[in-house]
């Protein structure tokens, strides 16, 4: 299991129980008490939970004007982020320049796209960067190949600032996948960090389709920063659990409307 695994069932954990306890954990995830210290000590400087003697606590969950770390949202709803990046990454044809920006569910599309032959993948993601890179390693191959912008690291993990938007302006992509932090009818698309925001601007410039890939509790979340309308979407990827309302309201704006089950991941 990966760390970015192991700390997402940590967070499970936490979040179904309120706390958890190290000796539980070295049982659970079959590794030594010091692998866990460090995951919850990651965690911990993340934001997501709080170490105490013994263990780790759950903690406020943060605002819509914070952006809260990679791994501290790897283990929000999962289950639907499966369904959802399943059926996200059949949206990538064999052979084609994909765009997969930052954030945990385009992560999750990443993983999916281990055995379409013949992709180039941009990404100004590090996670997803070490991903593809992992899968370059194993024995099989036809792993894609793999273009990393330049840019400042966010808390998310995310590339951006003027180098990453100049390399991706030079760029074009048949698809970009693309997460958000909020989605609502009024904002369209909205980042915590306006830097990032910039940053998601320009690659959706760079992009010949859209993608966004974003679970049920994404709507109705406005963050700081706007970078997208509604309008521009050409596939809107969510679970199943997403509400009435805002299918109505995507399936009127966006030019696709995609629900994925549990049974989909």
């Amino acid at each position: 299991m990966l760390a970015l695994q192991r700390r997402a069932v940590i967070l499970d954990l936490v979040r179904r129980d309120g706390a958890v306890r190290v000796a539980h954990l070295v049982e659970r995830l079959g590794v030594s008490d010091m692998t866990v210290r460090r995951d919850l000590e990651a965690l911990a400087r993340a934001g997501s939970l709080e170490k105490v003697h013994g263990g780790a606590v759950i903690t406020p969950t943060a605002t819509t004007g914070e952006e809260p770390g990679f791994e501290a949202k790897a283990g929000l709803e999962s289950a639907a982020k499966a369904a959802v990046a399943t059926a996200a990454a059949g949206l990538v044809k064999p052979g084609s320049v994909v765009a997969v920006a930052g954030g945990t569910t385009a992560y999750a599309v990443a993983a999916g796209l281990r055995h379409t032959p013949g992709l180039t993948v941009v990404t100004n993601s590090l996670p997803v960067a070490d991903l593809l890179r992992d899968f370059a390693e194993e024995p099989d191959g036809g792993a894609p190949t793999v273009l990393l912008t330049g840019g400042a690291p966010t808390r998310s993990a995310s590339l951006v600032g003027p180098l990453a938007d100049q390399a991706i302006r030079s760029l074009r992509v048949d698809l970009l996948v693309m997460g958000a932090h909020g989605v609502s009818e009024r904002a369209g698309l909205t980042s915590p960090n306006l830097a990032e925001a910039q940053t998601n601007r320009a690659l959706i410039e760079s992009a010949a389709r859209l993608a966004v890939v974003a679970d049920h509790t994404k709507w109705g979340v406005t963050g700081l920063s706007r970078f997208a309308g509604l309008d521009e979407i050409d596939y809107f990827v969510s679970d199943d659990a997403l509400g009435e309302d805002a299918r109505a309201v995507l399936t009127r704006e966006v030019g696709r409307l995609i629900l994925a089950g549990p049974g989909d991941a």
